[in-house]
């Protein structure tokens, strides 16, 4: 199973609900984190919180996920700070606006690169170097709106299908070499994602419960994590719905 406790973890999204709330989970099991995001002042805040109520050893950086020459960069200065790699923690992701998606090409463009395109580049540069170690983990979270294509927001619910299938091939790869490879599938969430939203969607689960249950498949070595579990037996009947029908449906 994947060491926690001493291991070196990027948690990269840093300033998320869930990566915040995951990232106190790993710290409480004992692992050491290194914090990267866009706002790094956040992410510095949220670094000195964990250090004063987790007692974890933290440090932090920026991070532009669209940059994508910078993410090897980014492994080189987690890896220093921290004096190793041992864990990545990918919770890079925008929900979008589905209405504007089908109107604008470039906000199109913008759900799938941040869901999808710039994350499955870092999980391969990081895939690369634990291939290398000879073990490793990646943790990264996708979506149960990626299990099946819906009219109310499959610009978003593409993107992370195309993730999710990324970690399901990238998984075969690399199951012989030491490297363990998550797939976190949240349902709805209490975040700033969904923060405002007219129609709440039901099942609303929080934060801190997600964050838990992801932190457990890691240590549990599990390929697959719907959070709450619930939404594994709730997609395979979504998946099950006949297309003739399916495309009725207002979903």
């Amino acid at each position: 199973m994947p060491q926690i406790r001493g291991a070196n973890v990027l948690t990269v999204g840093a300033t998320s609900t869930i990566a915040r709330h995951a990232a106190g989970e790993l710290a409480a099991r004992g692992a050491r984190i290194h914090l990267a995001a866009r706002d790094e002042a956040e992410a510095e805040r949220i670094g000195q919180d964990l250090a004063v109520r987790r007692g974890a050893e933290v440090s932090w950086g920026p991070f532009e996920a669209t940059e994508y020459e910078g993410h090897e960069r980014l492994l080189d200065s987690a890896t220093g700070a921290m004096g190793g790699l041992d864990g990545l923690l990918v919770a890079v992701g925008m929900l979008g606006d589905q209405a504007r998606a089908e109107a604008d090409p470039g906000h199109l463009r913008d759900v799938i690169e941040i869901n999808y395109g710039a994350p499955a580049s870092l999980i391969a540069a990081a895939a690369n170097r634990f291939e290398k170690q000879g073990d490793g983990w990646i943790a990264a979270l996708s979506s149960v709106a990626g299990d099946r294509g819906r009219p109310s927001n499959y610009a978003y619910g593409s993107a992370k299908a195309g993730l999710t299938a990324f970690l399901e091939g990238l998984r075969g790869r690399l199951h012989e070499s030491g490297v363990h490879v998550l797939t976190a599938k949240p349902g709805p969430t209490d975040t700033k994602m969904t923060f405002g939203m007219d129609d709440p969607p039901p099942l609303m689960a929080e934060p801190e419960r997600v964050a838990k249950q992801v932190a457990q498949a890691i240590e549990e070595e599990k390929d697959v994590c719907y959070a709450p579990p619930i939404w594994r037996y709730i997609m395979a009947a979504i998946r099950l719905i006949p297309t003739p029908l399916f495309k009725k449906l207002d979903l």
